[in-house]
């Protein structure tokens, strides 16, 4: 295989993985390590990756998440059409988590309404909304994390383990299309890991941007999900993925 090729095979796994270590893409490329180093290190001068301790990244990875203010103005409208298309698979009575960030956020405001659903949440901004709102929400508690205003840690997760939901909304930082969705910090994707354990329905709710921002830590497998929620229009090779996962994806209006 020819540099050119490989360079392309390389760009190609990183866009789906989001990360991958040298070991992987020697043994997929079939090329000695030095061989690959010097691929990478061209692709590296070339602003195409990010090099680690053993491996690669996405340029794009997602390390910092973007503040909660700015994460809420952005596509809003996109966001409540997602909340309000998500609710439809959720129950009207019983129990729902409802994760953290600004997405899920509108799929918590589209079942305020359902007087006989029982909400918990660590989410800071759904918790504000109560105090107007039909159903009955109660907090996990845990440690506020500014950056997504969601409660985290032990505490939470103690929670958790005491608790059984009809249903989980699950949100991300970004999706490792061949792996599954991602999150920047290890005591959030611990949480989601937890609430996932405890739900009978796991619905994962993913603004299109998401698709095209890898994150540090995938905390998933897609088969971990009974359905996907999203605006992307996916490809083939994305609903390949899914329909192997035996993962639900509904079509979302655009309008």
């Amino acid at each position: 295989m020819l540099g050119p090729e490989r360079h392309r095979d390389i760009l190609s796994f990183l866009a789906q993985n989001g990360s991958v270590s040298n070991a992987e893409l020697g043994a997929r490329l079939r090329v000695s390590q030095p061989t690959l180093r010097r691929d990478l290190a061209v692709l590296a001068a070339r602003g195409l990756l990010q090099r680690t301790h053993g491996g690669i990244l996405h340029p794009d990875f997602g390390l910092r998440d973007v503040p909660f203010e700015q994460k809420a103005v952005k596509a809003a409208t996109a966001k409540a059409r997602l909340g309000r298309v998500t609710a439809n698979f959720l129950p009207t009575e019983g129990t729902v988590f409802v994760d953290g960030g600004t997405t899920c956020l509108e799929v918590g405001r589209a079942l305020l309404d359902r007087p006989r659903l029982i909400l918990f949440t660590n989410s800071v901004p759904l918790l504000v909304l109560a105090k107007d709102a039909k159903a009955k929400i109660n907090s996990i508690g845990g440690e506020v994390r500014p950056v997504s205003m969601a409660l985290t840690g032990a505490m939470a997760q103690s929670w958790l383990e005491h608790l059984h939901f009809d249903a989980a909304v699950i949100g991300c930082s970004g999706i490792a299309e061949a792996k599954g969705p991602a999150t920047t910090e290890f005591a959030e994707a611990s949480l989601k890991v937890d609430a996932l354990r405890h739900a009978r329905l796991r619905i994962l709710v993913a603004h299109d941007e998401k698709w095209n921002s890898p994150a540090a830590i995938v905390f998933a497998p897609w088969k971990a999900f009974t359905h996907v929620v999203t605006n992307r229009v996916l490809t083939r090779a994305q609903r390949t993925v899914l329909h192997a996962a035996g993962v639900i994806f509904p079509s979302v209006p655009s309008k």
